[in-house]
């Protein structure tokens, strides 16, 4: 047998839905069961009737009850060792950065330059890492997404009832989040709110765009300054709805896109900030505010300024000193 891939020879499964998982999609039931395995084959075996719930054919976007009976068939996966392989740097960074922990979730401070998730040319995401670290762990999944090259609070479900809880308040836009960006230029206002609708614009290529659209869905952002620095300014985003790429649009519809940003921003002005080593998107998710999934109470959390970030902030007001220069708010 290769010493790169162990094959796993499972046998039939009849698991008995709890009440955790009432509620939940066949299809999401079957991935978390189903490590490692591609999403298309879940949808075909589910087709073909392979897949039972109370000894009757299903569907995927079926929902499942307390005491359903699941029949799973064996489906043999070969799983390459390098797939849950987790990188030294990004497994010490997990184990160091954890915001909150309880029973119900565990928020991390999300290290900038790794997806959250695994995808087309990307091993180990977060949320994999996160299962390879913790392989006692019966149940963690995302709440939400933050971009790859964001860092900051992120969230992940520990129990089946806190992540439909947690989807709920996110849905539902009762979730106060704060973000910390970068923005190219001198923002001369010192508040604004950006109301821009956004709409998901697929590229040729396959890469995701958003784009300010009178089509779009209504997406809604504060921006408040808080300093001024040699060709940028620091500004706190405030994001009220929860579209994806959000503030990055938003900030780039301005006319101040964030720095860093290869997607929404300036080539010219990207090149002049990588020659002085910002080497990142700066955009850091600072805070969140909520309800806690199983208590009600209000809690608040709040992730430390990475070290890549808060570097180039201190190295700009050092040099705005230095040389006597006077942009600051």
């Amino acid at each position: 047998m290769s010493n790169e891939s162990e094959i796993i020879r499972p046998k039939v499964q009849w698991i008995e839905v709890t009440e955790e998982s009432s509620g939940q999609r066949l299809d999401n039931f079957l991935l978390a069961r189903l490590k490692g395995v591609p999403k298309s084959r879940i949808y075909r075996v589910v087709r073909k009737g392979e897949v039972r719930i109370n000894k009757g054919r299903c569907q995927a976007k079926q929902r499942l009850v307390a005491g359903d009976i699941v029949r799973i068939p064996p489906i043999r996966v070969a799983q390459r060792e390098k797939d849950n392989f987790v990188p030294p740097r990004l497994g010490t960074h997990l184990r160091q950065n954890i915001l909150f922990e309880d029973e119900s979730m565990l928020i991390i401070n999300k290290p900038s330059g790794f997806a959250v998730h695994g995808g087309t040319g990307i091993n180990t995401g977060i949320i994999e890492a996160l299962r390879s670290l913790r392989p006692e762990a019966k149940f963690l999944e995302l709440v939400h997404r933050l971009d790859k090259d964001t860092s900051g609070c992120l969230i992940i479900a520990k129990k089946r009832s806190s992540l439909t809880y947690l989807h709920e308040l996110f849905r539902t836009d009762r979730v106060n989040k704060t973000y910390l960006a970068l923005l190219s230029g001198i923002w001369q206002r010192k508040k604004m709110w950006v109301t821009a609708p956004l709409q998901k614009n697929i590229q040729k290529g396959g890469e995701r765009m958003v784009v300010v659209s009178r089509a779009g869905k209504a997406a809604e952002t504060l921006f408040r300054r808080l300093q001024k620095l040699e060709h940028a300014t620091l500004v706190e985003a405030s994001p009220k709805t929860g579209r994806t790429h959000q503030i990055r649009v938003h900030a780039a519809w301005m006319g101040h896109p964030i720095v860093g940003d290869d997607r929404y921003g300036n080539t010219e002005m990207n090149g002049l900030f990588k020659s002085k080593g910002y080497k990142r998107l700066m955009l850091h998710a600072e805070k969140l505010e909520m309800k806690h999934p199983e208590t009600e109470q209000v809690i608040s959390i709040t992730a430390p300024i990475p070290d890549d970030f808060n570097d180039f902030l201190d190295f700009s007001r050092k040099k705005q000193l230095l040389t006597g220069s006077s942009v600051s708010s």
